[in-house]
């Protein structure tokens, strides 16, 4: 696609490249391993302060979250964030590895128009144990949302914060180290609590594998954008739709043209 690529593996490979891409995978594991060596503050300064222009996908999206509920029981704290983006996110909303599926998506926007899909066509969106965004904040740009059921255990999730908040309890949605305390080391609290009811189970939904019998579906999010950051749910690289791919390489081709 007219572009070298490599592995980011050290701190150093950071400055030697002009947008990053982080990649489907296991969340959690990813946020152990970037807190172990050492990358993960260097990664948080390149997303954030230098604004490179930043890809996540499926697990990616989740690491650049502010907010994200569902996260390993076994985590102290909870999920590693690098964040950037309002979010309020849930790992895992469409089921186990067993139950992915593809599912058409809104397609990437045209040129020039944020909210305008190509020719209004579809994307092929591939759900591989995927995250979905119930909640999108101020300055974030929603480019794809789909109508599904959660799965058993996101369904579980997202009651058992409703029934916390319609008892008065505190709810901190946003709960890791990285993310809470990055710019004061004071935890957010009252003004990041939010209700997932805040976002309306629409009269149809899809039934997909892995779904919750009787937990009515949602109108989830699937793609963003805010600055020099898009995230998308799905997997783009396991289709030969290249589109979303375009519209990265044009954000990164946008942020070299400003920087001359």
């Amino acid at each position: 696609m007219g572009c070298d690529t490599i592995q980011v593996k050290m701190p150093a490979q950071l400055n030697q490249i002009d947008g990053i891409i982080f990649p489907g995978g296991e969340s959690t594991a990813m946020g152990l391993i970037g807190t172990h060596n050492g990358i993960w503050t260097e990664l948080q300064h390149t997303v954030l302060k230098r604004k490179l222009p930043t890809w996540g996908t499926c697990a990616g999206m989740v690491l650049l979250t502010e907010r994200c509920v569902g996260t390993s029981a076994v985590i102290e704290n909870g999920q590693s964030l690098i964040g950037g983006l309002d979010v309020l996110v849930c790992r895992n909303y469409f089921g186990s590895q067993v139950s992915s599926f593809e599912l058409p998506t809104p397609a990437p926007p045209l040129p020039g128009d944020s909210h305008s899909s190509e020719l209004g066509e579809s994307y092929p969106g591939v759900f591989i144990r995927a995250p979905a965004i119930l909640l999108a904040g101020s300055g974030v740009e929603v480019l794809g949302k789909v109508i599904a059921k959660p799965c058993r255990q996101a369904a579980a999730t997202l009651q058992d914060l409703d029934k916390k908040i319609a008892l008065g309890e505190t709810v901190i949605t946003m709960s890791v180290v990285d993310a809470l305390h990055r710019e004061t080391g004071v935890p957010r609290t009252a003004e990041k609590d939010v209700s997932v009811s805040d976002v309306q189970p629409p009269s149809k939904g899809l039934s997909l594998p892995g779904a919750a019998e009787g937990s009515d579906a949602r109108e989830v999010i699937c793609v963003v954008k805010k600055d020099n950051i898009l995230c998308t749910a799905f997997h783009p690289e396991l289709t030969n739709d290249r589109r979303w791919h375009e519209y990265f390489l044009n954000m990164v081709r946008q942020s070299l043209d400003e920087g001359k």
